[in-house]
């Protein structure tokens, strides 16, 4: 159910430091070309994405922690726990999670779901913009690269 955390939780942080460090120490960037220049803030960009997206499977982790908790007052599961609603929660079976978006997922008797508020609301819509700013970052490093290699050739 919650294996793929065993890969993303460490991953996500490493993958955040690691394109930090490319971002922040790769290129001296008063020297650097406008290519340079983009290639860092995407890497930036896409450290930021891990980093928000890792303080998600946090919050999720802990929620399974809670949820996988049995003790006299394990049901209804501690995270389906609904303020206000108390009746949706008596009807919980079980609960799932899924990946992207980020959401801890209660299942019910009677085959419907429902979301549980785990995670923070903001932290997928700051990991998708984060990782879209990314990735157009990257792209525009890469078009200036054969721009300017296009450019090259015909001055040759």
């Amino acid at each position: 159910m919650a294996y793929a955390l065993f890969l993303l939780l460490p991953g996500c942080p490493i993958a955040a430091m690691a394109l930090a460090g490319y971002g922040l120490g790769r290129h001296r960037l008063r020297q650097a070309d406008r290519q340079a220049r983009l290639r860092s803030l995407a890497a930036l960009a896409g450290s930021v994405a891990a980093a928000v997206y890792t303080l998600g499977l946090l919050c999720l982790t802990l929620a399974i922690l809670d949820s996988d908790d049995s003790g006299a007052d394990s049901a209804p599961l501690h995270p389906c726990r609904v303020a206000g609603h108390p009746e949706r929660a008596a009807h919980v079976t079980d609960y799932r999670v899924e990946y992207i978006p980020l959401r801890y997922v209660c299942e019910t008797t009677d085959g419907s779901d429902y979301s549980a508020a785990v995670v923070p609301g903001w932290v997928t819509p700051a990991a998708a913009g984060s990782g879209l700013a990314a990735v157009g970052c990257a792209g525009a490093a890469a078009y200036e690269g054969e721009r300017r290699a296009r450019r090259g050739a015909a001055t040759a």
